[in-house]
């Protein structure tokens, strides 16, 4: 008997669970971010995790390096909920980053202390960023203790499936989880899922790119008295090292992050590759002798697939250019002494009036996603996008008709960092 290529589902009516003014969908940096500053803003405010933490790769994919809050010539430029995080986490001695007499600075002792830590990447001549390293346990945390202050609505293993419309509005998400599907009706709906699956749902223009996935790991029993054997970077616990694994010259070929097939490659070849790594570090790189591995990422480390097409998209050559709407700046974790401004039209859809979208799936290109795609800067894009929400539910009207001037003065009086 042939197998049918579809079946039919009987219709469905599918239960509203909770209605809020702002709906953020991903609780990764960016959702995070964003939820916050809505909900200081006023808002009432539901954040949707897919997993049982926050964070995403931040916490559970062990990409536990800021990279980085400067410019690359001893300036911040991401300030903010992401300075608050890291001021959270230094209160209970859970990071490591350079003081800021040392931001900027070429000596080739400094530089070579940072780097073993992970906070110096790129070409040379180096100079000393402002990027720092944390605990992922001590993340999630901070980031639970952070929301329930201040009162924003958790609500962890959901997985968004559909988007109800109204003309050119979302009215409601619907989430797919072991309690059958259920809807949640909003005002606003800020897409921070990183692969951008909101925007998706609503039918807006997006690029997909394919990547060679990456899954980090942690191993204790380290001898790093001197330095971090075997390539590894160090961690702020005594003994324990952080070591990135994957890429192009150790997988076999890209995937696409969003086609769980390629995520089932990913995830099982990945892990035998670390493991393979493990057994290599332990009988052959001096200092792992009498290590022996604590975790490894929760899911392979995927930092790009859907981008937005949105109503403008940041280009390489946009590099230190200013924009009149910008809402967030941010520094190049590899280049020294260059920014990229954010504006505001790019974490806006084209047709779809009350969403928004921030972090790694902002309407960026390729290039200039490396830069964009990091923690401190999805931090600064959800924040943006947060009270650009609240800002717009308040004054009854779409994002983009904000007054950009109004918009950045709210971001200032948050802590924001923006040029003058």
């Amino acid at each position: 008997m042939a197998t049918p290529n579809t079946v039919e589902l009987p219709a469905e009516r599918v239960p509203v669970i909770a209605a809020c003014d702002v709906l953020v969908v991903g609780g990764g940096s960016a959702g995070l971010s964003a939820a916050i500053a809505a909900r200081r803003q006023g808002a009432d405010v539901i954040l949707v995790e897919r997993y049982g933490y926050l964070g995403g790769l931040a916490s559970g994919g062990l990409i536990v390096l800021l990279l980085t809050l400067d410019d690359g010539a001893g300036n911040q430029v991401v300030a903010g909920l992401c300075q608050e995080l890291v001021d959270r986490l230094q209160a209970r001695d859970a990071c490591f980053h350079p003081p800021k007499t040392e931001w900027g600075d070429t000596d080739d002792e400094l530089i070579e202390r940072y780097r073993r830590w992970g906070l110096v990447w790129g070409s040379a001549p180096h100079k000393v960023r402002y990027s720092v390293a944390y605990d992922p346990e001590e993340f999630k945390l901070v980031a639970n203790t952070w929301v329930a202050e201040t009162g924003v609505r958790l609500m962890y293993h959901r997985w968004a499936s559909d988007v109800v419309r109204d003309g050119d509005r979302v009215t409601h998400v619907v989430f797919t989880s072991k309690a059958g599907r259920q809807a949640i009706a909003c005002g606003a709906v800020i897409d921070t899922t990183g692969d951008g699956d909101i925007f998706a749902l609503a039918g807006e223009p997006f690029e997909l790119e394919e990547i060679h996935p990456w899954l980090w790991f942690r191993m204790a029993g380290v001898d790093d008295s001197e330095s971090a054997p075997g390539g590894s970077i160090r961690t702020i616990r005594p003994g324990q090292a952080l070591l990135p694994w994957g890429a192009a010259e150790r997988i076999s070929r890209r995937i696409d992050a969003t086609n769980p097939d390629d995520l089932t490659f990913a995830e099982v070849e990945c892990r035998r590759m670390v493991m393979e790594e493990v057994d290599r570090l332990r009988s052959q790189v001096p200092g792992f002798e009498n290590a022996y591995l604590t975790d490894v990422s929760l899911t392979p480390d995927v930092t790009e697939s859907r981008r937005l097409t949105g109503r403008y998209v940041l280009a390489r050559d946009d590099m230190d250019a200013p924009f009149e709407d910008v809402i967030a700046v941010t520094g190049h974790w590899t280049k020294y002494d260059c920014t990229y401004q954010i504006p505001f039209r790019s974490l806006l859809p084209q047709r779809t009036a009350n969403l928004l979208a921030a972090g790694r799936c902002i309407s960026v290109d390729h290039r200039v996603h490396h830069a964009t795609k990091e923690i401190p800067a999805c931090f600064a894009t959800g924040e943006a996008a947060g009270v650009a929400a609240a800002m717009s539910l308040a004054s009854n009207q779409a994002p983009a008709d904000l007054a950009t001037a109004e918009l950045q003065r709210a971001l200032r009086k948050a802590g924001v960092w923006l040029p003058k």
